[in-house]
C-alpha cells in the first residue's frame, strides 16, 4: 500500500469561478426558450417572466444630460429577488455538467463553486477531473453567451505538506489565480 494511502490523508480541490458581466450578458431567447423546455414554465408564468426580462430601454446621463434610450437586448434586472433566480435557471445545467465530472457544486446568482475532496494519493488526476470540468462548463457557457474570467477565476488546493508535496497548480492551470495552502 502507498504511504499516503495508509495514511487516509485528503486534499481539497477548489475552484471558485467568475463571470464577466454575467447578469448583462443573459440572452432572452435563451432563457424563455429554457424556462419553457427545460422548467415547463408556461402560459400566465412565462408570459409574465417574458415581460419582465424583455421590452427594457436604458439611458446614460451625465451631469443633467441624458443620452437617447436604448432597447436593453439582453441581460436580467439587477437588485430584486426574482434577477438572481432567473440567472441560477439560465445557468443550471452547470450542475448537470458538473455532475457527469464527478464534482461537487454549490452556486448561487453567478457565483459558482466547484470542489472535490479526494485521497492524497489522487490529487493530481482529481485536479485533471476538475480542469476537464470546467472545460466543459467554460464551453457551455460561451454558448450561451456567458464567458468565464480567468482573472476572476481563483484555484485552490487543500491539503497538508505530506498530501501535496510535489504538486504546483499554477503550473498545471496557468489561466487561472491558483494557491496552495498546507494545512497543519
Amino acid at each position: 500500500m502507498h504511504r499516503l494511502a495508509s495514511l487516509n490523508i485528503f486534499c481539497i480541490s477548489f475552484l471558485l469561478t467568475g463571470l464577466s458581466a454575467a447578469f448583462d450578458t443573459v440572452d432572452h431567447d435563451i432563457l424563455i426558450d429554457r424556462l419553457h423546455h427545460a422548467f415547463g414554465f408556461y402560459g400566465d408564468v412565462l408570459s409574465w417572466i417574458t415581460s419582465f426580462v424583455t421590452g427594457r430601454t436604458q439611458r446614460v446621463r451625465v451631469g443633467s444630460q441624458y443620452s437617447k434610450c436604448f432597447a436593453v437586448q439582453y441581460g436580467v434586472p439587477q437588485g430584486n429577488v426574482l434577477g438572481p433566480i432567473l440567472f441560477w435557471l439560465y445557468t443550471a445545467d452547470v450542475l448537470v455538467i458538473a455532475a457527469r465530472h464527478g464534482v461537487s457544486v454549490h452556486s448561487y446568482a453567478e457565483d459558482t463553486q466547484l470542489y472535490l475532496h479526494t485521497p492524497a494519493i489522487n490529487c493530481e488526476a482529481t485536479f485533471a477531473r476538475l480542469v476537464a470540468c470546467i472545460d466543459d462548463i467554460g464551453l457551455r457557457m460561451s454558448s450561451n453567451r456567458l464567458k468565464l474570467n480567468a482573472e476572476k477565476t481563483q484555484f485552490t488546493y487543500f491539503g497538508t505538506s505530506i498530501s501535496l508535496p510535489k504538486l504546483t497548480a499554477p503550473s498545471l492551470l496557468p489561466t487561472v489565480q491558483s494557491s496552495i495552502f498546507f494545512l497543519q
